[in-house]
C-alpha cells in the first residue's frame, strides 16, 4: 500500500513539474520560495501581486533615491543603465513579467513550437507567447542576450498588443523595429539595446516567468520595474513599499529642506542629519499645509528617520 501511495505522489509531483516545464514556466512552488519574501496577494501562477495603487505611487519618485534605498538594504545589483529609448520622458513602472530568450536551435525549437501548438493550444511564433499572459500593470522584460540584427523582440504590431494588455512599456536586452510607428503609441516606451530595421530570427523562447538575467542584474517575476531616463531599477517585490514610501518621504523633506534653508531657519547640516524633535514637528506642522504632498504621522516620521544614511 504504501509503495502504491509512494508511486502516485512521485506520478502527481512528475504532471504538475513537468506540465510547468511543458509551458516554458516556473512551477508556482519554486517561484513562491524564490519570493518567500513578499507576504502579499499573487497571481495564479505564484507572481507577487504589487498593489496598482504602489505601482502609481512609483512613477512619481526618483530612481536615484530608489537605489540608494535598496543599497542600503544590501540590493547591489538592481539597477541597469546604457539603454535607448522611445521617450526620454515616458516612465515605465509595473509588476515584471520575465521571458529568457535563447539562439535558435532546430530540434529544440522545432519541439517547443510543435507542443505549443498541440497541447497549449498557442500560435504564432515563441516570441508572442509572453504577451498572452500579461495583464494590466506588467511590464514585459526579456533578456534577448543583446542580440540586434535578427534580436527584434517587438515591432508595431506586438508594441500595440502589448500596451493594450498592459497599459505600459517593455524592458528588452535586444532590439526593436519600427520605431516611428512606436512613438506614435501614446503612453508606450521601450528599452533596448537598440534599433534595427530587421525581423526576429534565430531565437526561441526557453523560459516565460523564470528568473532571468538583465546586464549585471537578477530579474524575478513580479519584481518592481521602475524605467527612467536614467536606466531601470528592479525591485524586490517585498521591498516595493518600503523603496517607494521612503522615496516619498526624501522629496518631501528635499522641498522642506530648501524652503527652511532659504529663510535661515535651519542650516544644511541640520537638515541634513538626523532631525531634532523641533524639526520633525515643523516637518509635520509644513506638511499639513501641503496636503498635495500626503500625509505622515509623527511613528511614520520615526521610523524613516531611523533608518537615515541618506
Amino acid at each position: 500500500m504504501k509503495s502504491r501511495i509512494a508511486l502516485l505522489v512521485s506520478l502527481i509531483t512528475i504532471f504538475f513539474v513537468k506540465g510547468a516545464t511543458f509551458a516554458q514556466t516556473m512551477p508556482k512552488d519554486e517561484l513562491t520560495f524564490l519570493t518567500s519574501e513578499w507576504k502579499g496577494e499573487r497571481f495564479p501562477d505564484g507572481r507577487p501581486k504589487i498593489p496598482d495603487a504602489l505601482i502609481e505611487r512609483a512613477r512619481n519618485i526618483g530612481i536615484d533615491d530608489a537605489w540608494t534605498v535598496l543599497k542600503n538594504e544590501g540590493y547591489t545589483n538592481q539597477f541597469e543603465g546604457n539603454w535607448k529609448v522611445i521617450h526620454n520622458d515616458v516612465v515605465v513602472a509595473g509588476r515584471a513579467v520575465t521571458a529568457m530568450f535563447m539562439p535558435s536551435r532546430p530540434d529544440v525549437e522545432k519541439n517547443i513550437k510543435e507542443r505549443g501548438i498541440s497541447k497549449q493550444g498557442r500560435k504564432g511564433n515563441t516570441n508572442t507567447w509572453p504577451i498572452e499572459v500579461l495583464t494590466r500593470g506588467d511590464v514585459y522584460v526579456a533578456d534577448g542576450f543583446g542580440k540586434i540584427g535578427g534580436g527584434t523582440l517587438v515591432g508595431a504590431t506586438l508594441g500595440n498588443a502589448i500596451f493594450s494588455k498592459t497599459g505600459n512599456g517593455v524592458i528588452f536586452n535586444g532590439a526593436a523595429r519600427d520605431l516611428q510607428e512606436l512613438q506614435n503609441i501614446k503612453g508606450f516606451n521601450a528599452f533596448v539595446r537598440d534599433f534595427h530595421p530587421s525581423f526576429l530570427e534565430e531565437m526561441v523562447l526557453m523560459g516565460l516567468n523564470s528568473p532571468i538575467r538583465i546586464g549585471g542584474t537578477m530579474v524575478l517575476p513580479g519584481d518592481l520595474v521602475i524605467a527612467q531616463r536614467e536606466g531601470v531599477l528592479f525591485v524586490p517585490a517585498h521591498m516595493a513599499e518600503q523603496v517607494v514610501t521612503t522615496c516619498e518621504f526624501v522629496t518631501r523633506k528635499d522641498q522642506f529642506g530648501f524652503e527652511t534653508v532659504k529663510s535661515g531657519r535651519y542650516t544644511t547640516g541640520q537638515i541634513d542629519s538626523q532631525w531634532t524633535d523641533e524639526i520633525k514637528t515643523e516637518f509635520l506642522k509644513w506638511l499639513g499645509q501641503h496636503p498635495e504632498l500626503g500625509t505622515m504621522t509623527r511613528p511614520e516620521l520615526d521610523k524613516v528617520m531611523s533608518k537615515r544614511t541618506w
